[in-house]
């Protein structure tokens, strides 16, 4: 049985595909249409459909769209239609009915918005681009599938839950809102996930924390983990007057009291203006806010389901920091996160759920997270054959880890394009820049070649079995979604990683899990004695991470990288000389 799930509500629009409980593919739309987090800013045009990502999940396991059995969209406009609930489609101008969810619209953009997702089965059917159309030949609405709406926290939830590795445990999920929830909390158990509770709008610590984001200047509604980088270099100045904004209840709820930021604070930053102290502490103020606030609802949580285990998704679960936080201060023995927790994760979440649920699906789970590595990949002809389409120098290596340590042991800071692409935010080893963590000048070289803000750390990938030695009770942490501190002993050794406040965002790494990527590392380690390297995302500012060859290769040609090693091949600026 194949189920297809789709996020294309809100923002990072995404495809998933699970064949009987295991998932074979999962993109995000943004790596193919590189327009970054696959929309526009708000209104967000729910009418976009996932298509090449879709198109991608069905050509990965060479099937068509009339093969699918079921499809599951992370999003339930139902509840908000009142009257117009269970229609199939729906046409404007659209009436607010008399159902007291939908009385009147929360935004002039509601009805286009919802219209737009009922109408989506039909988008699916009729929208693709030309150039796709094989993949979606043959159907017609609303298909030979049968469609699901899945609500989009429920889809959060499952994310979280179903490939995590734990049968049973408790489901915190929070990010800006879904159709009316903004927080919930389940027991999540074999293939099945219980509600015990929920925050609804306008309460929502996701949407309190953008409004800061974009008050202190940032541009786009996802630039939160800037906000996050910010913090650490303020003091918590303003820390009780947003402890008066978030009134915290003992029975996991909370309200946002209603405040206007530039009432209490005076002028926002004006984008690209230098940063002033206060906008430091202002960070700093809201992060320490938000992480004990998320301390006490996972406490709540704990109490109620009994559970040792915590899986968390939602956009706020990629505040590393907090989940740094919560593991280290919180009641539960054990966290997972889903690594694409944000709105591209509930793809997967949907389709997984809908998956289990049509094969009401017993025992255990036969899917585990172990990797994200379900994107596009390429093979050596097809990279050969854009290297010499772009008449670009090049060399075969014969041994592509010990070459590349060697240029990287030498200070190169190098492109990194191996296997197939990483699903969610982060480069996890297949479309990364890399660079050596030995030299202190290397973060401000790498954030000078990506055009970052200087207070950007970078982050760094180490051997799982070395993890402890180098950072703080470090183990297992392959999605880069937890911080810990530099161990001391070590710090003067890898001082290009270790943010302001002592703490790096760490990812360990397996053979099992990314094979060339870990005997890099290895191979490194043999000549420094290091078994780390900084690893940040193969692309440039305001682009989305590369996905093909030909990205790869754009990106290096426009760069100030030293290198470019793409499958077996290195490019090198002294080649091109």
């Amino acid at each position: 049985m194949y189920t297809l799930g789709l996020n294309a509500a809100f923002h990072d629009s995404s495809a998933c595909l699970v064949h009987d409980g295991m998932v074979v593919a999962a993109a995000e739309e943004e790596r193919f249409t590189r327009i970054k987090h696959a929309k526009r800013p708000i209104p967000f045009s729910a009418y976009e459909l996932p298509f090449h990502a879709v198109a991608f999940c069905l050509q990965r396991t060479d099937i068509h769209l009339r093969d699918v059995d079921h499809v599951a969209y992370a999003y339930d406009p139902m509840p908000k239609l009142g009257d117009h609930a269970g229609a199939i489609s729906l046409t404007l101008p659209m009436e607010p009915s008399a159902h007291p969810v939908s009385a009147e619209w929360e935004s002039p953009w509601d009805p286009l918005f919802l219209s737009s997702i009922v109408n989506a089965p039909r988008h699916l059917v009729s929208g693709a681009p030309h150039h796709l159309r094989d993949r979606f030949a043959g159907v017609t609405a609303p298909g030979t599938y049968r469609w699901h709406w899945v609500d989009h926290h429920e889809a959060h939830a499952a994310s979280a839950f179903l490939p995590s590795p734990f049968e049973s445990a408790a489901v915190l999920t929070l990010d800006g809102r879904g159709e009316q929830a903004t927080t919930t909390y389940n027991i999540g158990q074999g293939h099945r996930l219980r509600r015990l509770g929920q925050v609804d709008m306008p309460h929502s610590l996701g949407l309190l924390y953008e409004e800061l984001t974009t008050y202190l200047g940032f541009l786009h509604s996802s630039d939160e983990y800037k906000v996050m980088a910010l913090a650490s270099y303020g003091k918590p100045k303003f820390k009780q007057l947003f402890r008066a904004i978030v009134e915290v209840h003992g029975d996991g709820q909370y309200r946002i009291l209603p405040h206007r930021l530039e009432t209490m604070f005076g002028p926002p930053r004006a984008p690209g203006s230098p940063f002033a102290q206060r906008h430091y502490d202002l960070a700093r103020s809201l992060q320490e806010v938000l992480e004990e606030t998320a301390l006490e609802l996972a406490e709540w949580l704990h109490r109620t389901s009994g559970s040792a285990h915590l899986c968390m998704a939602g956009g706020v679960a990629l505040n590393c920091v907090m989940n740094a936080s919560l593991r280290d201060r919180g009641p539960f023995q054990s966290i997972w996160v889903q690594p694409a927790a944000g709105d591209a994760g509930t793809a997967m979440g949907a389709a997984l759920a809908v998956d289990a649920a049509q094969r009401q699906a017993v025992g255990p789970r036969v899917f585990r997270m172990e990797h994200a590595f379900w994107g596009p990949s390429y093979s050596e002809e097809e990279i050969e054959s854009v290297l010499r389409r772009a008449k670009l120098p090049f060399r075969r290596l014969t041994d592509v880890e010990g070459d590349t340590a060697a240029l990287l042991a030498s200070d190169h800071i190098l492109g990194w394009f191996q296997g197939a692409m990483e699903f969610g935010p982060r480069a996890l080893g297949s479309r990364s820049i890399l660079a050596s963590p030995i030299n202190p000048a290397m973060q401000d070289r790498l954030n000078d070649i990506k055009d970052r803000e200087d207070f950007r750390p970078v982050a760094p990938v180490v051997l799982e079995e070395a993890a402890g030695q180098w950072f703080e009770g470090a183990a297992r942490s392959p999605f880069m979604l937890f911080t810990y501190q530099v161990t001391p002993d070590r710090a003067n050794r890898i001082p290009a990683v270790r943010h302001i406040d002592g703490s790096a965002r760490v990812q360990t790494i397996t053979r099992e899990q990314h094979p060339r990527y870990y005997e890099l590392i290895k191979a490194f380690e043999a000549k420094t004695g290091v078994p780390v390297l900084v690893n940040t995302s193969f692309n440039t500012r305001g682009a989305p991470i590369v996905c093909t060859p030909r990205e790869a290769v754009e990106a290096y040609s426009t760069s100030p990288l030293d290198a470019l090693v793409i499958g077996p091949f290195l490019l090198t600026k002294s080649l091109a000389a």
